[in-house]
């Protein structure tokens, strides 16, 4: 009969409580948040705009609105409308977030409504 050697003391998974999985679920997400604190998000109805009205946000452009950002966030604002070069973004400051983005050929004759500041860069 062959010889049977044991090559790595491997023990079987442990299974977390749910109060663990909670703890390290609340730990990754205050990562996350933390990483996340500083940079703006887009939604997705903002990605899909920018994207059909061919806006393009270089690195110093998302600077620019990183900036607006947190001037809006120092007033108390909520919902900011930026308006920068010739592209328009609505902002809810509270979340960090782009709602959606407007191009120039699409500013004329449009009303802003539910926005509660403005910045212009």
């Amino acid at each position: 009969m062959p010889e049977v050697r044991q090559i790595a003391n491997v023990s079987p998974p442990t299974t977390a409580t749910p109060a663990q999985r909670t703890v390290q679920g609340g730990e990754a997400f205050r990562t996350a948040l933390q990483q996340a604190q500083g940079s703006v998000r887009f939604s997705a109805h903002a990605q899909a705009r920018l994207q059909s009205r061919h806006i393009e946000l270089d690195a110093e452009a998302l600077r620019r609105v990183e900036n607006a950002v947190d001037k809006a966030a120092e007033k108390g604002s909520r919902e900011s409308l930026l308006l920068m070069d010739d592209i328009a973004l609505i902002v809810s400051v509270r979340n960090r977030t782009v709602i959606t983005a407007i191009d120039k050929e699409n500013l004329k004759e449009n009303v802003f409504t539910n926005i509660d500041s403005a910045v212009v860069l």
